[in-house]
């Protein structure tokens, strides 16, 4: 038995790992399909490294398509905010000053 290469998962977490029922675990448990070991009443499952390898590819698939579906949504706010200030510059450009012919600034007072 290579124990050292991977992982003891509790049947709820197992169940969890490999989407079946925890009844099924139990018969399995019962018919010796499953590697397992008994501490204090409670039972463990063995998962080899190869399958720990799948655990973490998972792993690292969701965290890929959270940050994959936040770039969308930054994508989204920062072509809405590039639409509004297109609209902006737009309206600007389109509404020019009244006041068109330059004028001189305004003189300073000399006490300043």
């Amino acid at each position: 038995m290579h124990t050292t290469e991977g992982v003891w998962l509790t049947i709820t977490d197992y169940s969890a790992y490999k989407k079946v029922s925890i009844s099924t675990i139990r018969r399995h448990l019962k018919s010796k399909i499953l590697q397992s070991r008994v501490e204090e009443g409670k039972y463990f499952i063995y998962v080899p490294n190869s399958e720990k390898v799948k655990i973490k590819e998972e792993e690292e698939i969701l965290r890929l398509k959270l940050e994959i579906e936040l770039l969308r949504r930054q994508w989204r706010e920062a072509r809405e905010e590039l639409s509004e200030l297109r609209m902006l510059v737009d309206l600007y450009e389109s509404n020019p000053h009244k006041n068109t012919t330059k004028e001189n600034p305004p003189e300073i007072p000399a006490h300043l």
